[in-house]
């Protein structure tokens, strides 16, 4: 896999050191192959991303994804290579290995064959079961959003398929693109579609259709 090695969260020193106008310093070699080595598996979704010219790589927020745990926002600086940044886009999943003793030190990584939050959907669309989902709740997520991008919003929704006896809730924290924001109201229904019930992992929503 296509290792991108993150400048990790922050700790408290290094967020004074930020607040004084110091860079926080990069994670050693060594720490970085004991993080990949020893550290949580997890999934990190970006919420947005922008560049940082005059300090070197991207400024990223992440919603950060432990098995069986809460997940937790993140916001990481980091080098980037050119091919991967493609892969890591707002709503784009990767993989992580998180700090067991410290949640705020990440590495990221790109998978050799990434599928993106846009792929996936995509997939799911195709070929996934039908759904009926209301909103429940709407709510903006990137709060650095650039406008240059469809903002990414946090949508609580219930979903509701032929085949299952009892609705189930989800959450999904994805690009909305910008003409359907309108018809995103408490209460809307929205045609999804889905592989099995879950938090929101497999449902995707067809934002076609509103137009």
């Amino acid at each position: 896999m296509s290792l991108v090695v993150a400048d990790s969260g922050w700790g408290l020193v290094d967020r004074i050191a930020w607040a004084l106008g110091r860079r926080p310093g990069l994670l050693s070699e060594g720490a970085r192959r004991e993080l990949l080595m020893r550290g949580l598996p997890a999934v990190a979704t970006v919420l947005s991303v922008r560049s940082r010219r005059g300090e070197g790589g991207h400024r990223f927020s992440l919603r950060v994804q432990v098995p069986d745990e809460l997940a937790y926002d993140a916001r990481v600086r980091q080098r980037v290579r050119s091919q991967d940044l493609e892969w890591m886009q707002p709503g784009d999943s990767v993989g992580c290995r998180v700090d067991p003793g410290d949640r705020d030190r990440v590495v990221l990584f790109v998978p050799e064959t990434p599928e993106t939050g846009r792929k996936a959907a995509a997939k799911i669309l195709a070929n996934g079961r039908r759904a009926e989902a209301t909103v429940l709740a709407v709510a903006p997520i990137a709060a650095d959003y650039t406008g240059r991008d469809d903002p990414v919003l946090r949508l609580d929704l219930e979903l509701r398929a032929w085949d299952e006896p009892t609705p189930w809730r989800v959450r999904l924290i994805q690009p909305v693109p910008l003409a359907a924001i309108g018809y995103l109201e408490l209460g809307t229904r929205l045609q999804a579609a889905f592989f099995t019930v879950d938090r929101g992992h497999s449902v995707a929503i067809d934002f076609s259709a509103l137009s």
